[in-house]
């Protein structure tokens, strides 16, 4: 115990941010990372932990899984704020520690963590066709759950913000953690586009039969919101162009692409018409969509749906459901959705104590957090309005100022890419400014220019539009390595 409090001590503080009040930022997501940028680091004393070194750029990320963006456009390093901010690459086990004298773990405001290096590498890795999908999830594997145990290290807060996000819901269908491939991050896209590669580089071997080829060529997507209708776009683009070019008419003819949702309609969020624009352009494509259509269970190169049975397959990406995360579960004293899990927040965004009482040191944004009586979707514009708000009020506290408004969320509208140079763009639910919905190339102009105006750094506002062109005069980079 002795150690451990000599540690508190040693990351905690120091001679030259004594006077300032310490704050510190769990994870670096939308709503992490957006309060890291922009919090005032004169004033506060600033340390962020997060598993990783990194904020990912999520609208990219189908991109950067087909070949069609580097990685690097995609992410931001946290520790270009330092030494401004203090960076931790770890996981908050828990917040407080239990003492019976303390009456909530929030009371002590001591956050317990462990070091996240080294990372166990879920892409390199051995892979074969006889098991055709090795592990790969967005939930702690049986090989992170293996790894050594690192010494814990605590830290004290004055003021907290939680922005740990969610991990990708499983339902509890058998298989899928062993199964399948998630994208929530720039180690997935590269883990997908390793796995892409990889299924034409066997299918072209000439011991292969049609059959098989056809199976390793098979690529399920499961769930058709945003992120799985445009990396089945993304892919869609990749056969059409590189693919046929470099493997030939005949491989890229047997790749087959299969979109499924338990949902009545692809695109839920979106306008109808819209959503029913998509669905006519992937059936011209020829993605075969099967809506209506439950998963019961994945095995090694096969899943086995409701309404068709076994299913063979190539690679199988899941991208539907959010899972709370598991520091956001560990917590006892705070009030919590009982549907989702997610921590109950006011409308000034501190969360709220299972009697109802607000904690007002205490903010969480992001997926991690709903506000109580008021349902918003779970976006990256929710996440990063939210952190912009917090991030005001942190200013304004520092310099001895109240804030007095509560949240309000502004629509922004949504955006989908679709394949072959179109988008859809809903601008019906926005709050302010014009009511319009597009689709087509039109659409797609706004759905670059969006992202492109959005990346946070100079370096990726220079890099993102290079490779767009890039890739557009010589096509995608095919190799694996």
């Amino acid at each position: 115990m002795s150690t451990r409090l000599h540690q508190t001590r040693l990351f905690s503080t120091s001679a030259a941010r004594s006077s300032k009040q310490r704050l510190v930022i769990l994870g670096s997501g939308w709503g992490g990372y957006e309060v890291l940028s922009n919090v005032d680091k004169k004033r506060w004393d600033v340390s962020m932990i997060s598993a990783t070194t990194y904020f990912n750029f999520t609208p990219l990320l189908a991109g950067c899984a087909v070949g069609t963006l580097e990685f690097r456009c995609a992410i931001e390093p946290v520790r270009r704020y330092a030494p401004q901010a203090t960076a931790y690459q770890a996981w908050c086990d828990k917040i407080g520690m239990r003492f019976p004298q303390a009456a909530s773990h929030f009371d002590q405001k001591t956050l317990t963590c462990v070091p996240a290096t080294p990372l166990p590498s879920r892409f390199e890795r051995s892979q074969t066709v006889s098991a055709p999908v090795p592990k790969q999830e967005a939930v702690p594997t049986d090989e992170e759950a293996a790894t050594p145990p690192h010494k814990e290290f605590t830290l004290q807060y004055d003021k907290l913000v939680i922005s740990v996000g969610c991990y990708a819901q499983t339902f509890n269908i058998p298989g899928v953690k062993d199964h399948a491939y998630f994208l929530k991050n720039v180690r997935d896209a590269r883990a997908i586009r390793s796995r892409i590669i990889e299924c034409f580089e066997e299918a072209s071997q000439p011991m292969i039969s049609d059959p098989e080829r056809r199976t390793l060529l098979h690529f399920c997507i499961i769930g058709a919101g945003p992120t799985g209708v445009e990396l089945s776009a993304e892919l869609h683009d990749l056969l059409s162009t590189d693919i046929r070019r470099h493997y030939g008419a005949r491989l890229a003819d047997m790749a087959r692409i299969s979109l499924y949702d338990v949902a009545p309609r692809m695109l839920g969020g979106f306008e109808k018409g819209l959503a029913d624009y998509a669905e006519r352009k992937f059936a011209r494509d020829g993605i075969d969509i099967k809506l209506g259509h439950h998963v019961e269970r994945v095995e090694d190169g096969a899943l086995h749906v409701k309404e068709q049975g076994k299913v063979p397959f190539g690679m199988l990406v899941w991208s539907t459901g959010l899972a709370p995360n598991p520091l956001v579960e560990s917590i006892e004293t705070m009030a919590k959705d009982g549907k989702t899990g997610s921590l109950f927040t006011d409308k000034h965004l501190h969360v709220l104590r299972t009697d109802g009482t607000a904690d007002t040191d205490v903010w969480a944004v992001g997926d991690a957090a709903i506000i109580k009586d008021e349902l918003l979707p779970a976006t990256a514009q929710v996440a990063q309005q939210k952190a912009k708000y917090v991030t005001h009020v942190l200013n304004r506290l520092a310099r001895d100022q109240t804030t007095s408004e509560s949240f309000r969320f502004k629509n922004q509208g949504s955006l989908a890419y679709l394949g072959d140079w179109k988008a859809l763009y809903d601008r019906t639910s926005v709050d302010s400014g014009p009511k319009v919905e597009e689709a087509g190339r039109l659409a797609w102009l706004f759905w670059r220019s969006a992202y492109f105006t959005r990346t946070l750094s100079i370096r990726n506002k220079l890099t993102v539009p290079y490779y767009w062109f890039l890739n557009w005069i010589f096509g995608r980079d095919l190799t694996r390595f």
